[in-house]
């Protein structure tokens, strides 16, 4: 895949790093502030950073803009961002628009309007973050998935939980929680329904908050959860 990164800073710089380590995407960085690009020359290969304004249709032209599947706008400026975007799919028809926003309040123009496809908060992401980890005890969240809805955590089966010596199946979960493996004893448990859970199981599962909560009661001993 080819993607180019509008803003080589330490999003910028992070995320070609992260795509080059995947071996299968040609990653082009467009940056114009002379302090990052000496940054840049010494963390990615030179012939992949290009010297000039991301807004500018010549300096996009050259870093391959036309043969991209994907941008993703991580300056540090939502004007340019949003315009950056804008042009890639209105001048170029990129596929894939991604953009950062730096201030929460310039959240809602991030849209259709200006052809960005994602949008990425990091204050929304993190006071996200940090909300769940307050209210979800010793349940861990591993990973988002599907922007966020939903995310695949991880719990251990401590003595005294409701769930030992129950079925998924009697459990009543709700529908937006899907046990999706169990590991006991250092093997992994396909989960059935009428697998039984046992003390000492770590039990993967992907949910949204309300099923993330509902789970940790059942695997929770009581005076753990008070």
């Amino acid at each position: 895949m080819y993607v180019i990164v509008a803003g080589g800073g330490r999003t910028g710089i992070a995320l070609a790093r992260f795509l080059l380590a995947d071996g299968d995407n040609e990653v082009h960085v467009i940056e114009n502030r002379i302090e990052i690009l000496r940054q840049l020359h010494r963390e990615l290969p030179t012939e992949l950073i290009h010297e000039g304004s991301p807004v500018d249709p010549k300096v996009m032209e050259q870093a391959g803009i036309k043969k991209a599947q994907v941008i993703a706008a991580v300056t540090t400026s939502d004007e340019d961002n949003l315009v950056i975007c804008y042009m890639a799919r209105a001048r170029y028809h990129i596929d894939r628009t991604i953009a950062r926003i730096n201030n929460p309040r310039d959240g809602w123009l991030f849209g259709p309007v200006f052809n960005v496809d994602v949008a990425v908060n990091q204050a929304e992401i993190m006071a996200s973050l940090i909300g769940e980890e307050m209210s979800m005890g010793d349940m861990m969240a591993l990973a988002k998935i599907r922007r966020g809805h939903y995310s695949l955590f991880e719990e251990k089966i401590l003595s005294g939980a409701f769930a030992i010596g129950k079925s998924i199946k009697d459990l009543g979960l709700l529908d937006t929680c899907v046990i999706a493996a169990i590991l006991r004893q250092g093997v992994v448990v396909a989960p059935r329904g009428m697998t039984i859970f046992e003390e000492g199981d770590e039990v993967l599962a992907v949910a949204d908050i309300a099923g993330a909560h509902q789970l940790e009661l059942l695997l929770t001993p009581p005076k753990k959860q008070a």
